[in-house]
C-alpha cells in the first residue's frame, strides 16, 4: 500500500515523542496522522536503545523543559505500564559520592530534586547500606524512591498497536522523509504527500529536517557514543537497583552507573565518547560521507569548549577495561574484573550544539515555523518525560 494523497498531520520520527505526540493529538481530535519511520521496525534508535530508567527530575535546572515534564512523565509511564500490563519496577536508586567535593554538588541535586517535585532524601552511609549493601559514598547520599525501570521496547510496542486500532493514526515503516515540497507538502523515499502540519521528531536527524525547512541553523548535532558493560549473571546480587555517581551537572551526561534492567540483569554503562556517525553504534560501524564532517565540528569543539575536552580527553580511555573497570569500582564496595562481562548494548546520544556558542545545548527545543513544528535535542530523560511534554506541545504549539 503506497502513501495516501494527504494527510491533516505528518510525523517524521516513530520514536518516542512521535508516538506519544500521535496519542495526544488523536486524543484532541485529530484524526487524520501520518507517521514516517525509516527503519523497517520500531526502537532500532535511541528510544529502543536506552536504559529504561525512568527518572525523576534530579539533574536538570528547575526552569527547563526536562525539570518540568520528568516527574509527570515519569507518572504518567508508570500509569499506562499498570493500565496495559507492562513490566514495570519501581527499584528506587542512589546516587553516591566519591569524596568531600561531589557532598556540596549532591547537596545542589537535592535542592533541585525538591524543586522539580522528586521524592527524594539525603541518607548517610547506614541508610545507604539498608538500600544497597554494597555501594558505598563518601558520608551522603541521595535516594530516589521515583526512578523506577521499564521496557522501552514494550512501551514502544503497545503504543503502536494503540494508535493504529484507534483508527487516527498510520505509521509507514521502511519510509523515509527526504525534503519539504514548498510549505505544505514533503518528498519522501514513497513519493510526495502534502500536509496541514509537518512535525519533524526525527532524534538524530532532527537538526538535518529543520535545515531542510530553512530554519534552526544555528544548531547541529554532534553524536556521542554510549557503550556498556555487564555484571557476570552469577553476581547480579551485588546490586539491587541503579547506583549512580554524581555528575559534573555542567555537561548533560551522568557518568559509568549500574543499572537493573526489566529482566534482571546488571549494565555498566554508559560511556560518553565523541562518535563518527549518527548511527556509529559499533567501532566502524555507521560511518559514512558525514564522518570527516563530524570529526572537524569535534576538533572545533575541543579546541573552543573547555567542558567537551574535557569529555574528549577522558572518555575514550573507557574503552580499555582497566578504565572503564577504575569508574564503576569507585561506586560499589565489592567489584572484581572478573564480575564484569562484555556487552553488545550500545547507544547514540544525538547531542544539540549551538554552534555560535560552541555550547552543549541542555534542554529540548521546540520550534514553530508557519506549517512546520520541529523538536529537538530529544536526549535523555526524554522518554521519561515523552508524554508529559507531548501535552505540552500540544497544547501550547499545535491545537491552542
Amino acid at each position: 500500500m503506497g502513501l495516501p494523497d494527504k494527510t491533516e498531520i505528518l510525523i517524521a520520527g516513530g520514536g518516542i515523542v512521535g508516538l506519544t505526540l500521535a496519542r495526544e493529538l488523536a486524543k484532541r481530535g485529530a484524526s487524520d496522522i501520518l507517521i514516517l519511520e525509516k527503519e523497517d521496525s520500531l526502537g532500532k534508535h535511541a528510544s529502543g536503545r536506552n536504559s529504561g530508567v525512568l527518572h525523576s527530575g534530579i539533574y536538570y535546572a528547575p526552569d527547563s523543559f526536562k525539570a518540568r515534564f520528568c516527574m509527570q512523565g515519569n507518572m504518567l509511564l508508570k500509569d499506562y505500564c499498570r493500565e496495559r500490563g507492562l513490566p514495570l519496577d519501581e527499584c528506587g536508586k542512589v546516587i553516591v559520592t566519591r569524596d568531600e567535593e561531589e557532598n556540596r554538588t549532591l547537596k545542589e541535586l537535592y535542592e533541585r530534586s525538591v524543586a522539580n517535585g522528586a521524592k527524594v532524601a539525603l541518607i548517610d552511609e547506614k541508610e545507604l547500606a539498608e538500600i544497597e549493601p554494597n555501594a558505598k559514598t563518601c558520608e551522603r547520599a541521595l535516594y530516589s524512591h521515583n526512578t523506577a525501570v521499564v521496557d522501552p521496547k514494550k512501551i514502544l510496542a503497545s503504543l503502536k498497536e494503540e494508535l493504529t486500532a484507534s483508527g487516527k493514526v498510520r505509521i509507514e515503516l521502511g519510509t523515509s522523509f527526504i525534503g519539504p515540497r514548498g510549505s505544505s507538502a514533503a518528498k519522501t523515499s514513497k513519493g510526495e504527500i502534502k500536509f496541514g502540519l509537518f512535525i519533524n521528531s526525527a532524534g538524530a536527524y532532527s537538526d538535518r529536517i529543520a535545515h531542510s525547512f530553512g530554519i534552526a541553523g544555528k544548531y547541529i548535532l554532534v553524536p556521542f557514543k554510549g557503550t556498556y558493560k555487564k555484571l557476570r549473571s552469577d553476581r547480579n546480587a551485588l546490586v539491587r537497583g541503579n547506583i549512580y555517581p554524581v555528575p559534573d551537572i555542567r555537561n548533560p551526561f551522568l557518568g559509568v552507573h549500574f543499572t537493573k534492567n526489566i529482566s534482571g540483569e546488571i549494565y555498566m554503562g554508559p560511556t560518553a565518547i565523541p562518535a563518527l556517525g549518527r548511527e556509529n553504534y559499533s567501532l566502524l560501524g555507521g560511518l559514512g560521507g558525514e564522518s570527516l564532517e563530524v570529526l572537524y565540528r569535534d576538533i572545533l569543539l575541543f579546541l573552543s569548549n573547555p567542558k567537551f575536552r574535557k569529555i574528549a580527553l577522558t572518555e575514550p580511555r573507557k574503552y580499555l577495561a582497566s578504565a572503564f573497570f577504575k569508574d564503576a569500582k569507585s561506586l560499589v564496595k565489592e567489584l572484581k574484573p572478573s564480575d564484569v562481562v562484555p556487552s553488545d548494548k550500545a547507544g547514540i546520544r544525538p547531542q544539540l550544539v549551538d554552534w555560535e556558542k560552541k555550547e552543549l545545548v541542555m534542554d529540548f527545543i521546540v520550534l514553530k515555523d508557519g506549517t512546520s513544528l520541529h523538536i529537538l535535542n530529544a536526549i535523555s530523560p526524554a522518554f521519561t518525560c515523552s508524554m508529559a511534554f507531548s501535552e505540552f506541545v500540544a497544547k501550547e504549539y499545535i491545537m491552542n
